[in-house]
């Protein structure tokens, strides 16, 4: 249950009640606005009061927000937290109002607790006179038994837990600059495993105490900050250079060491992506784009991050943020910041040893950075979701293949029957940036900001029940759309519709699973029956009839049954190229009349086997019907 699968959930879980401090801190700006010459001299004092409410209760909204995360959005999880944390603050309060109080280590706990009882009782069978309060209306029950059982305990064992968390937090203060340096540095490595938010968790929300004047105890680097603490914001303040200047010159960088020819695709992309660091402090778009293709670089990349944040520290700036060091949230809190000024020199600087850092270095070193290649352009994902989403659910192994699918704002997060059958180049050729592979199924496939609209969409196929015929690429070379092809009788969808391909090395294999109906005499071509009924043409070449099999080598034979990427044919390049009129390859289904639906993967450059380059539906199939 506890390994890196369930990790990565976790820090999933945390993201979701993180989206509700934004919200705390425009309040927090507002109060400091001159309403007075508004006429609402009340006006600070409300603003005030609604911006602190979060942070007081934050206990409790992450609670919730970690039980929905790990039960798959189950309101009677979410109930079940929200109970169980009235429960222990009002046991614990009632025993020593002083003493233990719902805490951040309180609320992860009951909201682990409230994600797994979901899971564990969500079939839960009661007496039939009692089954009411059986299945997922148990869940509730159960955490409010548990959550009184936690607060007694907690009673007492919750001081010398107590002691545990200062000590922690005084050994990790008395480390001072060289603490922050390891601070910096780890969460930079963790960002790219998606373990980063536990190890804010920790710093942001634990580590430190500070009471107002008023009376209120806050935990946490981000809490104090925003109550008042004037040493709060050391493990904050540092990600602002990075995040605002150090990314979007990474961007840049990758961009003016783009070819010539794919420089205005990739400029389009990485504009978007850095833009979107310098305001909002979403970094994967960009990180992902070197981490795969370098991870070396990756590692100078988080060392550098880890003492710029020092270097901030020693500077004496104290700054903070309640989502991500972006530059709306630079503003918002530039007036409760200490020296927040010079994040802005510091970060001119930092993004111009970045930016001349790495274009060395991608030179140097001939990065395969995206525009770099074929295998790395960017396309755009804008309108083109639910079109495209049907073949990433293929390049996962199909429904059946998926156990667990979430998304966070970068990447989704999946549980796999079996990881192997997943196909990465598909991926990344569909417009993944990354593939990770965590162990025991767990999977994270970085889309960039697009990930949790993907996840939906593959959510929604996932509930029907419709046969996607997935196809792979016939052949290794560059996929083309049919009406490209240099014959009217295939450009016009005559014989019928599908791509066509430009093939760069000389083999041809199986598109599809299916039996050879048909082999020409010239080998030019071969024709495959699927077990849906689809009837596949592959033709070699364009006028190769005339060659009367001149360089053409069959590997099978007609009646024989074959599988995606099975070889079928071997030709010999050089004569097509010096005889045929065309190289293009096309694959047609030619009884199209009895498919649905089409999908289409990006036309660029395909490897041999390549799956998820097309997808059918077809129709007869469909019209089976759902069950329920």
């Amino acid at each position: 249950m506890f390994g890196v699968g369930f990790l990565q959930r976790l820090g999933r879980a945390m993201m979701l009640p993180m989206t509700v401090l934004p919200a705390a801190s425009v309040f927090l700006l507002l109060s400091r606005l001159p309403w007075d010459s508004f006429g609402w001299p009340t006006a600070p004092d409300l603003l005030h009061a609604a911006g602190m409410a979060m942070f007081q209760y934050i206990p409790y909204v992450f609670a919730v927000g970690i039980a929905l995360g790990l039960s798959n959005q189950s309101v009677h999880a979410g109930m079940a937290a929200l109970s169980g944390m009235l429960i222990f603050g009002a046991v614990t309060a009632s025993f020593d109002p002083g003493g233990v109080q719902p805490s951040m280590f309180a609320a992860v706990v009951i909201g682990i607790l409230s994600g797994w009882a979901s899971e564990r009782f969500k079939s839960f069978q009661l007496p039939e006179s009692l089954q009411f309060f059986g299945g997922s209306r148990f869940v509730p029950i159960f955490m409010s038994a548990v959550s009184f059982l936690f607060a007694w305990l907690m009673i007492g064992v919750g001081q010398g837990v107590l002691a545990w968390i200062n000590a922690s937090g005084d050994i990790v203060n008395s480390a001072g600059g060289f603490g922050v340096f390891l601070y910096g540095f780890l969460h930079r490595i963790l960002v790219a495993f998606g373990l980063h938010h536990l190890l804010n968790h920790l710093f942001w929300f634990q580590v430190g105490e500070y009471q107002t004047p008023g009376g209120g105890v806050f935990f946490g680097d981000l809490p104090r900050f925003f109550a008042g603490d004037p040493s709060a914001g050391i493990y904050m303040a540092g990600l602002y250079p990075i995040i605002m200047f150090a990314l979007p010159a990474i961007a840049y960088a990758i961009i003016h060491e783009a070819r010539e020819d794919l420089k205005p695709k990739t400029a389009k992309q990485f504009r978007v992506a850095a833009l979107t660091a310098f305001l909002t402090g979403v970094t994967e778009p960009v990180e992902f784009a070197f981490l795969f293709v370098a991870p070396y670089l990756y590692l100078v990349h988080s060392l550098i991050s880890g003492g710029v944040m020092w270097l901030t520290y020693e500077l004496g700036v104290r700054s903070g943020f309640t989502f991500s060091a972006g530059a709306l949230e630079y503003i918002i809190n530039l007036r409760i910041s200490q020296r927040g000024w010079l994040i802005i020199p510091l970060g001119l600087a930092v993004g111009l040893v970045y930016y001349v850092l790495f274009r060395w270095s991608i030179r140097k070193f001939q990065l395969s950075t995206p525009g770099r290649e074929d295998s790395t352009r960017l396309d755009d994902w804008a309108g083109d979701i639910p079109y495209r989403a049907p073949l990433v659910l293929q390049a996962l192994g199909g429904k059946e293949n998926i156990v667990h699918l979430e998304a966070c704002i970068t990447r989704l997060r999946l549980t796999l029957a079996d990881d192997r059958r997943i196909d990465v180049k598909a991926l990344r050729h569909l417009g993944a940036a990354g593939v990770i592979r965590l162990g025991s199924g767990h999977v994270q496939v970085v889309f960039g900001t697009y990930s949790d609209l993907i996840r939906g969409e593959i959510a929604k196929l996932m509930q029907l029940d419709v046969h996607q015929v997935q196809f792979h690429a016939p052949v290794q070379g560059r996929m083309i759309p049919l009406e490209e092809v240099d014959d009217p009788i295939f450009a016009q969808k005559l014989v019928g519709r599908g791509v066509a391909f430009i093939p760069d090395k000389g083999e041809l294999v199986a598109p599809v699973r299916g039996k050879i109906i048909h082999l020409y005499p010239t080998l030019h071509a071969i024709g495959i029956q699927t077990p849906e009924g689809l009837e596949v043409l592959l033709h070699i070449g364009i006028n190769t009839s005339h060659l009367k099999g001149k360089g053409f080598t069959a590997l099978v034979k007609e009646g024989d049954e074959v599988t995606p990427g099975q070889p079928l044919i071997r030709f010999h390049l050089p004569t097509l190229k010096a005889e045929a009129k065309s190289l293009a390859t096309p694959m047609v289904i030619t009884n199209s009349d009895i498919v649905r639906s089409w999908r289409y993967a990006p036309f660029k450059t395909v490897k041999k086997g390549q799956a998820a380059v097309m997808s059918v539906v077809v129709r007869e199939r469909e019209n089976k019907g759902v069950e329920s």
